[in-house]
């Protein structure tokens, strides 16, 4: 199984659908399993770090017109510049993101607290030199959207988490996701989880440090026998 599927993707699968939205798996059997999303909003679809596929355009038509493109992470720039200029829109990059907008040949629009015209808020989870990620949490239906801190990818999970911090932030978790009560959490690897987020999230959370030696274990196996 390889860590990151290339070449032109025909085989994607959807994920995640529920009535203001659906998520996609460019390449389901890589190990990263990269993650992408489309929110139905009032605006119109809001395409977040996506990694683009044949056909899909098909599926952001089942909700309504692209209104524009989220990046979220810093190196989640995928084919977001692609998916913009082919449906005329912007790219929505946080005001305090930087090293995305010049790397984007596409039209770029800073956001501050809210995609405009949408009830996706956007909140600052990690800021320093080598990581920069923002959440979007949709008031409307309590939709959370997390690119990169946290994930359902098999190497994200230690024990019997269902949602697991990513293994470079295990000791120090992104403590600004604690405040947030979603009942779906979409990721940026993986399936979201569609029931039950909170309990998930904050298990995830509250057990980050003490599961830590498991999941580096688990992984340094995984990477030495395959």
């Amino acid at each position: 199984m390889p860590m990151k599927g290339s070449g032109s993707a025909t085989g994607w699968e959807e994920t995640n659908r529920w009535d203001r939205g659906a998520s996609w798996l460019a390449y389901p059997e890589e190990t990263m399993q990269r993650a992408s999303h489309a929110l139905d909003t009032d605006a119109g679809v809001v395409v977040v770090d996506p990694v683009d596929v044949d056909g899909i355009d098909d599926l952001f038509a089942e909700f309504d017109e692209v209104a524009g493109v989220a990046v979220l992470l810093d190196r989640h720039k995928r084919d977001s510049a692609a998916v913009a200029n082919r449906h005329d829109v912007p790219v929505y990059v946080p005001e305090w993101m930087s090293g995305v907008a010049s790397d984007l040949d596409a039209d770029v629009e800073r956001v501050r607290r809210q995609i405009p015209g949408t009830d996706y808020g956007v909140h600052k989870l990690v800021e320093n030199p080598v990581w920069q990620e923002a959440a979007l949490y949709g008031d409307d239906d309590d939709t959370l959207v997390v690119p990169e801190a946290v994930g359902t990818a098999d190497y994200f999970l230690a024990g019997d988490e269902r949602l697991g911090v990513h293994p470079m932030l295990r000791l120090t978790p992104p403590s600004r996701l604690e405040r947030l009560d979603p009942d779906r959490l979409l990721v940026g690897h993986g399936h979201g989880i569609m029931a039950d987020a909170t309990e998930a999230l904050t298990y995830a959370l509250r057990g980050s440090r003490s599961r830590t030696p498991s999941l580096y274990a688990k992984n340094v196996k995984s990477l030495v026998f395959g």
